[in-house]
């Protein structure tokens, strides 16, 4: 069932064909709250486009935080900006137009999936104050960075001890919306809205839906956007997932840019990507050095060899005598990997005994088992980093 608030001066059955036939309509803010007290278990309450915007802030501004697992979808004559922005800062999932009969349909499904995935994650027995955060890493583009970062989420998803967020960090020219087929409607790009104020509710507004246990949270989908995401609005929304989620994987970009330092800051473990050609690991000893400058604990550090059966005249050990520390995990090389792009699946997913599927989830079953060893507050290596350059 689902609840519209709604004027006495309407007819609700326009309500009940656009939405349901057992669509419960009410007429005042008072029936409502009554309605949803009677009804714990309902995820779902419409707005009508007669309601003023007060009455409608109001209400999601009830519901927010004692109830986040409901999901409220405001209908409107005409939508703008303005609206849109007011609606979303108090909490309000969706804004839609009354004559978007498809997008009306389409609003109610994302808020009902997303309320019943967050209804199991707030039933979890998981502690999610104690999210992991898991930063990839690779210092050159090309060394399959993001195909590792979205298989190893799913294998953590899969492993069932909590849920999981991948966060695309890569703000400039992301690609996990490309490689898991998600439309990325809404981005970190929405995040602008709330700097200052960012809380589970406004996080929650960013996030994609994408398979049981898995959520992500997706780069800007244009490049010109990245740059209203500054820094402290990322490791603020990294912050907040650590309230939300057991693990947030990050995939960053393949440079130091501040963004990058900072997700080291925040980050409990990193996953050093590097591959057998001569540029990559001179790229990946760089940074492993400017690490060590900057004194990020080798404690966290896990290289990983990716495409590690390629025969290109380097081995495994040639890797590890160059860099100094032993390699954790070996994937590899498989034209299957590729193949995996065209379909919006991972390959953990779509075929769980192939090799790399095997390494990366051995990779998963490391990281979940590891113990999360957080420092106490000391001076920022960001602000190190800038006063030595």
């Amino acid at each position: 069932m689902t609840i519209v608030l709604g004027s006495p001066r309407v007819d609700p059955e326009r309500y009940r064909v656009l939405l349901s036939s057992d669509a419960e309509v009410v007429t005042s803010a008072q029936a409502l709250h009554s309605f949803l007290d009677d009804h714990p278990d309902e995820l779902l309450a419409v707005i009508a486009p007669e309601v003023t915007m007060p009455v409608a802030s109001a209400v999601a501004d009830r519901y927010r935080l004692n109830r986040p697992d409901l999901g409220i979808i405001m209908m409107r004559e005409r939508i703008d900006t303005e609206i849109v922005t007011a609606a979303l800062r108090s909490g309000i999932r969706d804004v839609v137009s009354i004559d978007d009969v498809e997008g009306i349909t389409a609003a109610v499904r994302r808020s009902q999936n997303f309320s019943n995935q967050l209804r199991g994650a707030m039933g979890s027995t998981i502690d999610v104050e104690a999210g992991k955060v898991i930063m990839v890493f690779g210092a050159k583009g090309g060394c399959g960075k993001t195909t590792i970062a979205t298989n190893l989420a799913e294998s953590l998803a899969k492993l069932n001890r909590g849920r999981v967020c991948i966060v695309d960090l890569d703000l400039d020219f992301g690609d996990v919306a490309i490689f898991l087929k998600l439309d990325p409607a809404v981005t970190i790009s929405r995040a602008v809205q709330f700097e200052g104020e960012l809380d589970a509710t406004h996080v929650r507004s960013l996030i994609t839906p994408y398979a049981e246990n898995l959520d992500a949270l997706l780069a800007p989908a244009k490049p010109a956007e990245a740059e209203f995401i500054t820094p402290d609005i990322a490791m603020n929304i990294i912050d907040v997932l650590r309230t939300m989620y057991s693990f947030i994987v990050l995939d960053t970009p393949p440079s130091f840019a501040e963004v990058t330092l900072r997700s080291f800051e925040k980050a409990d473990s990193y996953i050093l990507v590097t591959t057998l050609d001569l540029p990559s690991l001179k790229n990946i000893k760089v940074a492993m050095e400017t690490l060590d400058a900057l004194g990020y604990p080798r404690s966290r550090w896990h290289v990983v060899l990716n495409r590690a059966g390629s025969d290109v005249g380097l081995g495994q050990g040639d890797v590890e005598e160059v860099l100094g520390i032993p390699v954790t995990t070996a994937i590899p090389s498989s034209r299957d990997v590729p193949a995996t792009l065209n379909t919006g699946t991972t390959l953990v997913a779509d075929n769980p005994e192939h090799p790399v599927s095997k390494a990366i989830f051995a990779l998963a079953i490391t990281e979940a088992g590891a113990p999360v060893q957080r420092e106490v507050s000391k001076p920022s290596l960001w602000a190190k980093f800038r006063r030595k350059s």
